[in-house]
């Protein structure tokens, strides 16, 4: 299935496509020298916004779910970037331990996992899953959708203390798809001599966005002068009020946002924008689209009721809320069928190995579509996403937005790569 590319007859992204295609070299060249400076994070997922008139990432995930989304047919390209990953931390792996939520009764998450242990498995390695939960006690059957059977067994530590693994396995490489939001686990800290990846810091027991904005400001700068573009047009416009009191919000959040706003419709105007600017408000810390708001006026922060403050105030893991994001709002102007939709893209190390459209047919196109109800189809990157066809005219060919959707993503990946290096408790070993 191809989704309809509502945008592919706008103007302004059509711009910033041709501008795109005609650097590409450019681009694939400063990637590389980038890549030589920074360590890409071992994988990570990015939503984008395609609003016609720009396209931005809106947030990045450094504990990709989604894996069982992608098209199968990007599981070679997915299989030869888990080997480049894991060839530098650990070239001579036998076994690889897989730790997930700990929520893993979920069937759509179990299927994420599943497919990443295949993707893994392809690669040479033997991968098997331990949980943080003091609820697995003994190796515990997941049963699949398929049919199919996952066993999840209890971490233990080595006699010494330094390192971490199951019964009767010692893995070389832990890779966490557990993002840590109820904190850090005692049993993942201090390891001697494996490599934990993402690294703890990359958690949201510690982690924050606006570390992530401040990163991509920074590569959305660069990335305009190199391709000769105004880095608004791929970055969103942010603000942050830290010490929030949900229950009862400060002027602070008020104030943010009507400044905000006012930077957003200045952009507007110069660009000949005829929308209603918004904003979302979200969390500093955390995932799953909890605790999120979509805002046009500041007068709606102030006349909250409880039951919204309440959903902003806890997220994941029942975690409180202090401090908040005001980012600008993207509108997604993709559709499939009737549904609002916008891109994900899917990366390991610095490859991006394809995609999906989150779709929600009961949100509108300033909402986030991150929540119950949405589905999700695989994007169609096939095999041509690494090359764009520059023969054809701006907008009409499926695998040069694709690509553009590619480039935007790994902005937002070497972002993050910024990021880790600058929030790392232990910079030496960069």
């Amino acid at each position: 299935m191809v989704p309809n590319l509502v945008t592919a007859l706008n103007g302004p992204l059509l711009d910033l496509e041709k501008k795109i295609l005609e650097a590409t070299p450019a681009i694939e060249r400063w990637f590389r020298l980038e890549w030589q400076e920074h360590t890409p994070p071992f994988y990570c997922s990015v939503d984008l916004r395609n609003a016609g008139y720009k396209l931005a990432p809106v947030d990045t995930n450094l504990f990709p779910g989604g894996f069982n989304h992608l098209n199968p047919e990007m599981l070679p390209l997915a299989v030869q970037a888990a080997m480049a990953a894991i060839d530098k931390y650990c070239p001579d792996a036998r076994n690889l331990l897989l730790i997930p939520e700990s929520h893993t009764r979920n069937p759509t998450y179990l299927q994420n996992v599943a497919r990443l242990m295949q993707v893994f498995r392809q690669t040479g390695l033997h991968v098997r899953l331990g949980s943080v939960s003091p609820d697995i006690t003994e190796p515990t059957p997941l049963p699949l959708p398929d049919g199919n059977m996952l066993v999840i067994e209890p971490l233990v530590r080595s006699p010494n203390g330094r390192r971490l693994g199951l019964k009767d396995f010692d893995p070389c490489t832990i890779l966490l798809n557990n993002d840590l939001s109820a904190g850090i686990p005692p049993i993942l800290e201090d390891l001697h001599e494996q490599a934990l990846l993402p690294p703890l810091h990359a958690g949201w027991a510690l982690r924050r966005k606006s570390n992530h904005l401040n990163a991509y400001d920074e590569v959305a700068k660069k990335f305009g002068k190199l391709i000769d573009v105004d880095p608004w047009m791929v970055n969103p416009l942010h603000l942050q009020c830290q010490d929030v009191n949900v229950a009862d919000p400060a002027d602070c959040l008020a104030d943010q946002v009507s400044t905000l706003l006012a930077k957003i419709r200045k952009k507007y105007k110069e660009y000949g924008i005829k929308q209603k600017p918004f904003v979302i408000v979200k969390p500093d810390a955390g995932t799953y689209g909890m605790g999120v708001m979509t805002v046009k006026d500041p007068n709606e922060v102030k006349d909250l009721t409880r039951q919204q403050r309440h959903k902003m105030s806890v997220i994941k893991a029942g975690v409180e809320v202090s401090d908040l994001i005001i980012q600008e709002g993207v509108p997604t102007f993709e559709s499939i069928g009737e549904a609002v939709a916008e891109p994900v893209v899917s990366m390991i190390d610095r490859y991006v190995i394809g995609g999906f459209y989150r779709v929600h047919a009961e949100r509108g196109v300033d909402q986030n579509l991150n929540a119950p109800g949405s589905q999700f189809v695989p994007l169609a990157f096939a095999q041509q996403h690494a090359v764009p066809d520059l023969q054809a005219k701006p907008g009409t060919a499926a695998p040069n937005r694709f690509y553009v959707y590619g480039v935007v993503a790994r902005l937002a990946l070497l972002a993050a790569s910024l990021e880790l290096e600058r929030t790392d408790p232990h910079p030496e070993v960069y």
